[in-house]
C-alpha cells in the first residue's frame, strides 16, 4: 500500500560521508519557485550544526526540479527555497517525488533569515509504509499525541505504566520496523518519557543508554538526548567530574591527555569514544563562561581534531572551532560578492584588502538605519581615502532601495543588495537592524558588532588607523 506524507515542519539534519554509496534521486515541483532555486542542505555534526549544502537545482518556469547526491547512510536533509525550508529524512538509493505546496515567495518585505523564515509544506509522494519519513512520521505523531493527552500522568504523576502504553501504541500501530536508525531514533525518543516516569535514575539512564551503546553520531534523536543528558555534565551533574581544576588542567603540559584522564574518573565515561564526545561538549560550555582559558580550551579541541583516532571527533573538533571563532576579532571576515546599487556591477569583498572596511547592514524601513547613515555620511567624507564605507540592503526589492537612494543624494559611498545571497546575513549572524562590522586591511574582523556613527563608531576607526601605521 501506497502513502502521501506532510512533511510541515523544520527538522534537525546530519552529516554523512558523501563520497561513496548509492545514489539518491530526488524530483518534484514547486509552484510559485519559478527561476529561484532550491537548495538540499545538511549539517555535519549535532554539537555545532553546521551547515553545508549537498545540492542545487534550478526551479523552472513551471516550477520543476531535479538533483542527485550519493549518500552511504541515511540523513535528514533540508530543503529550502531562498530561506523558506522543509526536512525529510533521505535513504541511500531511493528515489523521491516532492509537492511542494504553493508559496508566495516574492511577499517578503525583507530577506533576512532571522526574520522571515518560514516551514514550507512538502510532501513525499507514494511513499511505502517502510519509508523511513512514514514510520518516523507516525512515530512523531502518535508521541506528540500521547505527551499531550498524558501530560499529568507523565508529567506529574510519574505514572510508570503509561511509558508500557506509549511502547504497546507504538507497536500496535507500526509493527516492527527492521531499518536501524528508525529504531535508534525511536529508542532514545522515548528515553525522555523513561526521565520523566522517574523509571531509573539519572546514572542508570547514563549507563544503558549511553556507557553500554555505541556513540551514534549520525542519529539526530541519540544526538539529541546526548546533548540534554550532558549539558554541564563535567561543571554540574557529575558527582566525580565537577570536583575537578579545570583552569589546572588546562594549563598542564598536556592538557588533552590529563582532561582525558580526569574525565576516566567517571566510570559512565569508560567509552573513549564518549568520554572524547563528553569533553568536546564540555570545552564548548566553558569556552562560553570562561575568560582566561579561551586560548587553552582552542588549543586542546585543536588537538582533538588533529589526533582523536575517531574520524567524527575530528570533524566536530573542527567544526566547533569554526565555531567559537567565528566574528572573533583577527579571525577572516566571511568573503562575500554582491550586486551594486544599480545592479551593473558586481563587489567583492576580498577586492576590497589594502584598505580599512566598515561593513552596515540596513533596509530603507529601518528609521534606526537610515538615522544612524546620515551620522556615517560625515564619517565616510572624513576617512574617505583611508576607509571603504559598504552599506548591505537586505529588503527585498532592489528598486525600493534605489529609489531610496535616489532621495539621499549625499549618501555617496558603496551600496549593494543582498539579492539571493542570504547566506551572507547567516555568516554575519544579522539578526537585528542596524549592524556595523569593522574590517581591518587583511580582511580579518576587527570588531563585531562595532558601536553606531552615533556612539562610538569614529573612535574605533581611528584606534584601527592609529595601529595599523
Amino acid at each position: 500500500m501506497k502513502h502521501s506524507f506532510i512533511v510541515a515542519f523544520f527538522l534537525l539534519i546530519t552529516w554523512t560521508a558523501f563520497s561513496q554509496g548509492q545514489k539518491v534521486f530526488i524530483s518534484g515541483v514547486a509552484p510559485g519557485a519559478g527561476g529561484k532555486f532550491i537548495v538540499l542542505s545538511t549539517v555535519s555534526d549535532y554539537l555545532t550544526n553546521t551547515e553545508i549544502t549537498l545540492a542545487k537545482a534550478p526551479v523552472d518556469s513551471s516550477g520543476n526540479f531535479q538533483m542527485s547526491l550519493t549518500t552511504d547512510k541515511t540523513i535528514v536533509g533540508k530543503m529550502s527555497i531562498d530561506f523558506h525550508s522543509a526536512g525529510f529524512y533521505i535513504s541511500p538509493g531511493k528515489t523521491y517525488d516532492i509537492n511542494i505546496l504553493p508559496y508566495k515567495y516574492d511577499e517578503v518585505k525583507e530577506l533576512n533569515p532571522f526574520i522571515n523564515s518560514a516551514n514550507l509544506q512538502m510532501e513525499l509522494k507514494n511513499l511505502p509504509q517502510d519509508d523511513l519519513n512514514y514510520v518516523l512520521g507516525e512515530f512523531d505523531r502518535i508521541y506528540n499525541a500521547f505527551l499531550v493527552e498524558h501530560f499529568n500522568g507523565l508529567y506529574r504523576e510519574h505514572n510508570r505504566v503509561l511509558l508500557d502504553t506509549l511502547r504497546a501504541n507504538v507497536t500496535f500501530t507500526l509493527g516492527a520496523p527492521t531499518d536501524q536508525y528508525a529504531l535508534n531514533y525511536m529508542d532514545y525518543k522515548i528515553a525522555n518519557v523513561v526521565q520523566l516516569v522517574q523509571l531509573m535514575g539519572p546514572e542508570m539512564i547514563g549507563y544503558n543508554y549511553f556507557t553500554t551503546r555505541p556513540v551514534l553520531y549520525d542519529n539526530m534523536m541519540y544526538m539529541d538526548f546526548f546533548n540534554t543528558y550532558f549539558n554541564k555534565y563535567m561543571f554540574a551533574t557529575s558527582r566525580i567530574l565537577k570536583k575537578n581544576d579545570y583552569h589546572t588542567l588546562l594549563a598542564a603540559q598536556d592538557p588533552y591527555a590529563a582532561l582525558l584522564k580526569a574525565l576516566a574518573a567517571d566510570t559512565l565515561l569508560k567509552p573513549a569514544r564518549l568520554r572524547e564526545l563528553v569533553l568536546i561538549k564540555g570545552l564548548m560550555d566553558m569556552y562560553n563562561t570562561s575568560g582566561e582559558d579561551k586560548k587553552n580550551i582552542i588549543a586542546v579541541i585543536k588537538t582533538i581534531e588533529e589526533k582523536s583516532p575517531a574520524a567524527e571527533a575530528r570533524l566536530i573538533a573542527g567544526n566547533v572551532i569554526k565555531n567559537l571563532t567565528h566574528l572573533q576579532p583577527g579571525t577572516p571576515a566571511p568573503l562575500f560578492q554582491l550586486r551594486n546599487r544599480s545592479n551593473t556591477a558586481t563587489i567583492k569583498l576580498d577586492s576590497l584588502r589594502g584598505k580599512v572596511v566598515v561593513l552596515n547592514f540596513w533596509t530603507s524601513y529601518c528609521a534606526g538605519c537610515t538615522d544612524e547613515m546620515d551620522n556615517l555620511r560625515p564619517l565616510t567624507e572624513k576617512f574617505r581615502d583611508k576607509v571603504v564605507f559598504v552599506s548591505v540592503s537586505s529588503e527585498y526589492s532592489r528598486l525600493r532601495m534605489r529609489l531610496y537612494l535616489d532621495l539621499k543624494k549625499d549618501w555617496d559611498w558603496v551600496f549593494l543588495h543582498i539579492g539571493d545571497q542570504t547566506d551572507v546575513l547567516k555568516e554575519y549572524d544579522v539578526r537585528s537592524l542596524p549592524l556595523y562590522v569593522i574590517i581591518d586591511k587583511d580582511g580579518n574582523i576587527y570588531k563585531y558588532a562595532a558601536e553606531l556613527p552615533s556612539s562610538g563608531l569614529e573612535n574605533t576607526i581611528e584606534q584601527l588607523l592609529q595601529s595599523s601605521k
